[in-house]
Parts: C-alpha cells; sequence; structure tokens
C-alpha cells in the first residue's frame, strides 16, 4: 500500500502555486470571449492574393461596420471579429474585399446575454445535481461536500489555465462550456469510485480515515490512469493538429 497521504501537505502547496497563478491572470487578463456570449460577427475569409489588414478595415468601414480585431494567419488568410453582420451585408463585404468565405457565425447581444444565463444555471443544477446523488447514494451529506470540493478544485485548475491560454488565442465559446460540463462529470466520475472502495472498507475494518484512503487509492490508481491514458492519447493530437475549432476545446478537455 502507498502512503499518498504522507504528502498532502506538498500536494497542497502545488496546487496552490498553480490555481493562485490561474486565478491571478484570470482576474487581471480575463477570458477572450467568443461572439457566442458577447454577440457580434466572426468572419473568416481567404484571398486569391496578399492582403493587408488596413485593405480589409476600410472594406468594413467603407460598410459601416465596426471591426473589434483582425487576425491574419497568413497574407491570404484573415479572421474578422465585428458586430453583427446580417447576411446581406456579409456579401458586400466580401465582394469588396474579392475573398471566398471560409466561416460565418453571427450572433446578437441578445442571444449572448441568453447564453450566459443559461451556462450559469446549467451548472448550478449539475452541481446540486452531484451533491444530493453522492449525499443519498453514500447516506452521508459530507460524501456530497467532499465531491463537489473535489469538483469545484478541479474547474479552478481548468479556469486558470484557460486564462493563461486566452493569450494565445483560447476562447470562451459553446465547446469550452462542453468541456467544463464534461471535466466535472469525469471528475465526479474517479470521486465515487474512491468512495465507494473507503465505505467497503469501513465496513470491514475498523481503520482510520487515511489509512482506508491510501489502501483505496492504491487500488485504484491504476485502473484510473489507464483510463485516463486511452482519453489523453486521443485529446494530444487533436489539440496540437486539429483545426481552430477543436483545438482548444481538446485543450479544455485535456487539462480538465
Amino acid at each position: 500500500m502507498i502512503n499518498f497521504t504522507r504528502y498532502t501537505k506538498l500536494y497542497f502547496l502545488f496546487l496552490a502555486i498553480v490555481i493562485s497563478f490561474g486565478m491571478f491572470t484570470l482576474f487581471s487578463k480575463g477570458f477572450n470571449l467568443s461572439i457566442d456570449f458577447t454577440g457580434g460577427s466572426m468572419t473568416e475569409y481567404s484571398f486569391d492574393k496578399d492582403t493587408s489588414t488596413d485593405a480589409i478595415q476600410k472594406v468594413f468601414d467603407k460598410n459601416k461596420i465596426e471591426v473589434s480585431s483582425i487576425a491574419t494567419q497568413n497574407s491570404k488568410r484573415a479572421i474578422i471579429r465585428s458586430t453583427a453582420m446580417s447576411e446581406t451585408q456579409e456579401l458586400a463585404v466580401r465582394k469588396d474585399l474579392g475573398a471566398t468565405q471560409l466561416r460565418f457565425d453571427s450572433v446578437g447581444p441578445v442571444l449572448g446575454l441568453e447564453t450566459i444565463r443559461k451556462t450559469f444555471y446549467a451548472s448550478i443544477v449539475a452541481i446540486f445535481g452531484i451533491l444530493l446523488y453522492i449525499s443519498f447514494t453514500f447516506k452521508k451529506l459530507s460524501y456530497g461536500v467532499a465531491a463537489v470540493a473535489a469538483l469545484l478544485h478541479d474547474l479552478l485548475v481548468l479556469f486558470g489555465i484557460y486564462a493563461v491560454l486566452a493569450k494565445y488565442g483560447a476562447e470562451v465559446d459553446t465547446l469550452f462550456i462542453t468541456a467544463v460540463l464534461t471535466t466535472m462529470s469525469f471528475s465526479v466520475h474517479d470521486t465515487i469510485v474512491m468512495f465507494d472502495k473507503i465505505r467497503e472498507y469501513k465496513k470491514t475494518s475498523g481503520l482510520g480515515i487515511d489509512v482506508l484512503a491510501n489502501k483505496a487509492l492504491t487500488e485504484t490508481i491504476v485502473r484510473s490512469v489507464n483510463n485516463s491514458l486511452t482519453i489523453i492519447l486521443m485529446l494530444v493530437p487533436l489539440t496540437f493538429f486539429g483545426g481552430d475549432a477543436v483545438k482548444f476545446f481538446a485543450a479544455a478537455l485535456l487539462i480538465g
């Protein structure tokens, strides 16, 4: 049996550093919110010839559309975020640019606020559902509270590291919310296995919680690592070689 609890202080120190750095980044820099939350349009164009950001800006100004950012992957491809455009306005811009449309997403500001509201409600319902389910299953509220505490720890790590990734273009969109909810389910999945083992040993022995936790961890860690590796081996290629639409979603799942 491995004495995991012997290194509890070291675990807490490491996690305090990671979470503190992440939270500092989050509160000082914030997330990059996608148009799913802020409202607006995101268009991606490819060009037959080299096109500068100034030229793109002039076309949008001509069509009286306010641009918030222009990101050029190279001189023949650009992603533009702007105020919400209609399909007619987008067509006019595309003709003026002489470009090929690769992507066009448009969300009104009201719908963006509704998305934020629904995301918040979904998270609260999920957390309370987990609290009630585990408390009922293990016949103790303390089990539910511990599971939610572990879940919140995982979310803090995910939010903090994702805030750092915002420097490299990571945005909070509906895919990120999917990754958050998936992380919550995986967190509770492993927690339930651990709790079940502890409850099983507790019935047949009078050992203290430290010994029970060490014994349960020792017997389940190989299973947990193997399960995680099957997911990690899929997510790593998606994170580094996936397209713009999925790489940060895969990164969020990988962190979680």
